[in-house]
């Protein structure tokens, strides 16, 4: 099979190309410069330095004849902070460009894609009385990113969106998300104990990702498909323990779950602090504790079926921590995440 990919120099991006080659498939990427230095880019994939968005349908169109497979493995989530209206940003980085590409894809005779989404997509369907994606603006981008590749398909053309939720691993060279969550609780280090939700989220590591993506790309079965994608679901205090077991604090730290009323009345500072940074967040900090205090858990199942092996969860998160302390008290100096 022959697979032209969005951000395959990416955390994710990079892991699927590794697994598809191994799979013996040939993979051509399009990316944007620089590479992370020591990231394990696989020789084997052709990689293209553009930014695809400012590239002619006619050259989009030359990249895509005879492959058989388009894989977005590019965009940004909730914790990318832009100005007011939010939504421009998340159609430009996470819609347009399926917009754009997906039709592209079936003139040049490209049979599927995969479409690396979120797991809120996912827990919004599963919850319409809580309303969250007319709470949430990232929410409603990501409902509206399926409907796109959910319309492209037809008889000759199926599309596979992953909903993915919190992804632990490294790549070398390249700045973690998590340096957000040391911000957030660094703040009650000189606390006896640290208060939080008492939720949990579903998580796997950017390997399995990137075997699930190779797994979408080889499924044959037509039309649109959603798949809630995870392999372990931890409680927030079991990950926290772990969290701070990596920030060398030892794996014994006191959390006491909090119900959301009192989080809320910590949103306050956030949302004042948002305001004189004039950010448009995509997730309400007053929304954002009701969503914490769930239980967002599924069933390992589906990820199987797709290829996902098993892997060291806690190595994962405990690796990820550790470089994002690293940055965030500026003893490395990494790549930013992008959205291609």
């Amino acid at each position: 099979m022959k697979v032209f990919m969005i951000g395959g120099t990416g955390l994710l991006g990079c892991e699927a190309a590794i697994q598809l080659i191994k799979h013996g498939h040939e993979v051509t990427s399009v990316a944007l410069p620089p590479l992370p230095v020591g990231a394990p880019i696989p020789e084997e994939m052709e990689l293209i330095f553009q930014d695809i968005n400012k590239m002619s349908d006619e050259d989009v169109l030359k990249m895509l004849e005879g492959k058989d497979a388009f894989i977005f493995a590019a965009g940004v989530d909730e914790r990318v902070e832009f100005p007011a209206p939010v939504m421009d940003y998340y159609t430009k980085f996470n819609i347009a460009p399926l917009e754009r590409l997906l039709p592209l894809c079936k003139k040049a005779g490209v049979k599927r894609a995969v479409v690396l989404g979120s797991y809120f997509s996912w827990f919004t369907k599963q919850n319409p009385e809580m309303k969250l994606d007319e709470k949430n603006k990232y929410f409603k981008s990501r409902l509206i990113q399926e409907k796109v590749c959910e319309d492209a398909c037809d008889d000759n053309f199926s599309c596979k969106v992953l909903e993915l939720p919190y992804i632990f691993g490294t790549q070398p060279g390249r700045k973690p998300v998590w340096t957000i969550l040391i911000e957030q609780i660094k703040m009650m280090d000189k606390l006896p104990c640290t208060l939080y939700p008492k939720g949990g989220t579903a998580m796997l590591t950017c390997r399995q990702v990137g075997e699930v993506i190779c797994g979408a790309a080889e499924r044959e079965v037509p039309g649109f498909e959603a798949f809630p994608i995870g392999m372990y679901n931890l409680k927030w205090d079991e990950f926290l323990k772990i969290v701070y077991d990596a920030r060398g604090m030892g794996p014994n730290r006191k959390i006491i779950g909090v119900p959301p009323i009192m989080m809320k009345m910590g949103m306050v500072k956030v949302a004042n602090d948002y305001k004189k940074r004039k950010i448009d967040s995509g997730m309400d900090p007053f929304n954002l504790p009701d969503i914490m205090d769930k239980d967002i858990f599924y069933s390992c199942k589906i990820s199987e079926e797709l290829g996902a092996t098993p892997d060291d969860i806690k190595a994962a998160i405990f690796d990820s921590i550790k470089v994002s302390v690293a940055s965030y008290e500026g003893k490395v100096k990494l790549l930013e995440m992008k959205g291609e």
